[in-house]
């Protein structure tokens, strides 16, 4: 289950600590105002940390080290086009052009300065992402938390005294060379090979850069020099107050796509805007921000995003794969089959099974079975050898479940989540089927078991308290019922129909009054919810009397809520 919260009220140093005690598997993600970062954890320890848009690359320093050639590493990443400086780091390692304890060593300062830059942060948000998954690939270093928690603890001290003297990275310091020919105590190596860089023409960043040392021991050794005196401040780079256009909008682009990547929606949404403030033709950030309004369920202005898109040249079989999706969702079917049709023929002969797929499920809400079948094995065969996805596992058991083939629609269900084990739609789909052929106890398990993987899915909590109605097991029931509302309030009048029921059967008729009158906000033409209201005496009375009926309902609603 995601963890979120704000860095403002959570100490990030403190959330690091539960992970590694609770030697959690997964991705942390922290966002600020233009600026984005992440630590990846297996079992507790520390496997990976990356800031985005980080101007001192693993890729640089392996050059500066003449570990690789310049041209040779852009050729390898164009080959593989790395996601991370990781995968960068996997790929040098299985070229065998680079050395192994050279490059972990690089390695593992990267990771370290990333996590002791990132633990300077006191505003912004986090999100916590388990994966389970993560664990099935050998990290190349683990790292454990207490130790990065130290050192950072101790450069964020030593870095706030470093700010006072310099307070950003685009300043410029000169060498006083007289008074440091008179120098009695010698210099740390780090402060050595500044005193080249420091010739008034680079800012700190530059020293950076070009040091190949990192940015608190540049900080650390340049605050030793003010101090003594040795350096002298004689401006500003006036050259980063203006990034080049270009630069600017991949900056922001990249932001949003790591957003976007962690469900940090309406960061990722304000940075695919500013992209298209800058150069309104960025398809990339048109297709991206359409993709962020449908995962907000803001499908009009999905499908305004994704026309807007589509009416490029070059747009993507993609951008209108996704407007058809979205014009779905808007209840314009034929305007989606077409959006499907432009998809295809953009595809040309290149087969896709998402298109097929998704014409399928237009079929089965037209209730057009046949073609709903053949567009599901035209989508099955497109995929060759690979598996399907879980929609596909998903469009499949709904045609047989539609057709009446319950035994097939397990079948088929089956075989998804055992490719697919965490596809939270399955479980609750294959539950549906397993309780219509009258196996009631496997469908709650069933349902108990998705929960394990999703606590979150309203769905699974409501068709596992409807078993539990069903079966007259009704304290556990009002237990899935009462998270149903609060996960969603507004799922149904059933739920509240039914923990009205319950709380009438233990004679606690205002609180049944008041789960009625929520139903019926709901649904205020629903006869039952009417009829059980008015069925209560204007005041509360004292328990259930012999002559009411032993199961302590009502005869007025005696068959309510199997919907």
């Amino acid at each position: 289950m995601a963890i979120r919260g704000n860095l403002s009220e959570a100490n990030l140093a403190d959330v690091l600590q539960l992970l590694a005690l609770g030697q959690k598997t997964g991705c942390l993600s922290m966002a600020r105002e233009g600026s984005f970062g992440s630590i990846h954890f297996a079992d507790g320890r520390v496997v990976h940390a990356g800031l985005v848009n980080r101007r001192d690359r693993l890729g640089d320093r392996l050059v500066r080290l003449g570990v690789i050639d310049a041209d040779e590493l852009a050729r390898l990443a164009a080959e593989v086009a790395p996601q991370d400086e990781r995968e960068l780091a996997q790929t040098l390692l299985r070229s065998g052009r680079v050395d192994r304890d050279v490059l972990l060593t690089e390695y593992r300062v990267h990771v370290e300065e990333a996590v002791y830059h990132l633990l300077s942060w006191t505003h912004g948000t986090f999100t916590f992402e388990p994966d389970d998954e993560a664990v099935l690939e050998p990290p190349l270093l683990s790292v454990s938390a207490d130790s990065l928690l130290l050192e950072g603890a101790r450069r964020v001290d030593e870095w706030t005294l470093i700010a006072k003297k310099i307070p950003s990275l685009d300043l410029i310091f000169e060498l006083d060379g007289p008074r440091l020919t008179q120098r009695e105590t010698p210099l740390s190596p780090e402060q050595e090979r500044l005193l080249p860089l420091l010739d008034g023409l680079q800012d700190v960043q530059a020293i950076i850069e070009r040091s190949g040392l990192g940015e608190f021991d540049v900080g650390k050794a340049l605050y030793g020099l003010l101090t003594a005196g040795y350096v002298q401040r004689v401006g500003r780079s006036a050259a980063r107050h203006q990034p080049p256009p270009e630069s600017r909008v991949a900056e922001h682009r990249n932001l949003g796509v790591a957003f976007y990547r962690t469900g940090l929606l309406e960061e990722a949404q304000r940075e695919f805007r500013r992209v298209l403030e800058l150069r309104d033709a960025d398809g990339v950030a048109r297709f991206h921000l359409g993709l962020v309004q449908a995962r907000r369920g803001e499908w009009q202005a999905a499908t305004d995003t994704f026309r807007r898109a589509a009416s490029e040249p070059d747009a993507p079989v993609a951008v209108y794969h996704n407007l058809a999706f979205a014009l779905e969702q808007c209840g314009d079917l034929d305007g989606a089959r077409q959006a499907l049709a432009d998809a295809q023929a953009r595809a040309g002969s290149t087969p896709d099974p998402r298109i097929a797929l998704s014409r399928a499920f237009l079929h089965l809400q037209a209730g057009a079975m046949p073609e709903a079948d053949a567009a599901l094995a035209e989508a099955r065969a497109h995929w060759g050898a690979r598996q399907p996805s879980a929609a596909w596992f998903h469009a499949a058991g709904l045609s047989a479940a539609l057709a009446g083939d319950a035994v097939r629609a397990a079948a088929v269900l089956e075989e998804g989540l055992a490719v697919h084990p965490h596809a939270v739609a399955l479980h609750n789909n294959l539950a549906v089927v397993q309780e219509r052929c009258g196996s009631y106890e496997l469908a709650a398990r069933t349902l108990e078991h998705a929960l394990l993987a999703d606590a979150s899915c309203a769905h699974l909590h409501k068709n596992l308290g409807d078993y539990l109605y069903r079966a007259q097991r009704y304290d556990e029931a009002f237990d899935a019922f009462v998270r149903v509302s609060r996960l969603a309030p507004a799922h149904g009048p059933d739920v509240h129909l039914k923990r009205g029921n319950i709380h009438y059967r233990r004679g606690e008729l205002e609180e049944a009054r008041r789960a009625w009158q929520e139903a019926l906000s709901l649904d205020p033409g629903n006869r039952i919810v009417q009829a059980n209201l008015s069925a209560l005496p204007p005041a509360p009375f004292p328990p259930l009397s012999a002559t009411t009926p032993s199961d302590g309902t009502v005869a007025v609603f005696a068959v309510a809520s199997e919907t």
